[in-house]
């Protein structure tokens, strides 16, 4: 794919990437609204896991670089976000919820790297 060509592709990816983010986000809030921001932890977790699948496939079975840069800087780039895992940590921790906030983090931290392992381990398999 040409430079121009594979820079559109990824910004075409990036928009159904957050519109995804932002559909599936607002979706979960109206099912279990709570204090745990499911919604965005789940799109991380899975994104994560999305994340690892091509770069496995790619690294194991030749998948081509560009599908892998859709895939990743493109729609996961997007979907996932960690400048909002960060919002919900500070906005938790001004309204008092230090406990939520603290299983916040600790639960992203561990899982996050867990899905992409697994995706990645899928991938390569």
């Amino acid at each position: 794919m040409g430079t121009v060509i594979t820079l559109l592709a990824v910004d075409a990816a990036a928009a159904a990437g957050a519109v995804a983010r932002s559909v599936l986000d607002q979706y979960e809030q109206y099912r279990s609204p709570g204090m745990f921001p499911r919604g965005i932890w789940l799109i991380n977790i899975t994104g994560s896991f999305v994340l690892g699948l091509p770069v496995g496939l790619g690294a194991r079975h030749g998948l081509p670089a560009q599908v892998v840069t859709l895939a990743g800087a493109g729609f996961c780039g997007a979907c996932t976000t960690f400048s909002t895992v960060s919002y919900e940590l500070v906005r938790r921790c001004e309204k008092g919820q230090v406990r939520q906030s603290l299983l916040y983090a600790v639960a992203s931290l561990a899982m996050g790297p867990a899905a992409a392992a697994a995706g990645l381990a899928l991938g390569a398999f």
